[in-house]
């Protein structure tokens, strides 16, 4: 196999039963938006990285896996098999441990290399718009957790540990969803994030109209 190849089938391997909401399809679709943004913005970098960490970067994630440390060890090991070299190898780990919106909010934020917000832009794509509603939907429901409860308030989160305690599908709209366009790093991130917030925003006014029913 090409490394392209093995890529796309460690990452299918690993996220394929997924049931969060990041599964394969979701990671291939990152790598699909990480190369509009490349062709619309013209810009210039190593595509390769950009692949590799789209594909990659939840196989490490806590959401995913019970034990991210080894995830993340032998995901390095397997870069290495793959004969990415040293270089390349540290900057995969880095992107991908440094693009989640947790890290940014509330941990020691990293400045990502142009590949890195590449990614990062494209995987906060991927949390809007349609897609973002119904993978909203999908996490809170693996989680128990509730679709609407008017009695639980929007919170303003101050830290990692809280933005992981339950709250509500809707909650979580104004909690990180809505916040995503603003956090963009690419001209076309900006753009289309914007245009997805907007369908976002149309949903959640048709379903409050329809709790006054």
């Amino acid at each position: 196999m090409t490394k392209i190849e093995q890529i796309i089938a460690y990452a299918q391997d690993k996220l394929m039963n997924e049931k969060t909401g990041h599964d394969f399809y979701h990671a291939r679709q990152t790598a699909v938006l990480a190369q509009k943004i490349i062709k619309q913005d013209q810009l210039s970098v190593n595509e390769f990285i950009v692949f590799t960490s789209a594909y990659l970067h939840d196989v490490i994630d806590d959401k995913v896996t019970k034990n991210a440390e080894k995830a993340l060890r032998e995901l390095g090991d397997f870069l290495v098999e793959v004969t990415y070299s040293e270089d390349e190898v540290q900057q995969i780990l880095f992107i991908i441990t440094h693009l989640s919106f947790s890290d940014e909010m509330f941990g020691e934020k990293k400045e990502l290399p142009l590949e890195g917000k590449i990614v990062q832009d494209a995987d906060r794509l991927e949390a809007l718009g349609a897609g973002g509603i119904l993978r909203a939907a999908y996490f809170s429901g693996a989680h128990g957790q509730k679709i609407y409860d008017p009695t639980i308030k929007v919170r303003k989160l101050q830290s990692k540990s809280e933005y992981r305690q339950p709250s509500t599908t809707i909650n979580h709209f104004y909690e990180k969803l809505c916040l995503l366009p603003e956090l963009m790093n690419t001209t076309y991130g900006k753009q289309e994030g914007l245009k997805r917030k907007k369908f976002m925003d149309d949903f959640l006014k048709q379903f409050y109209k329809e709790q006054e029913i």
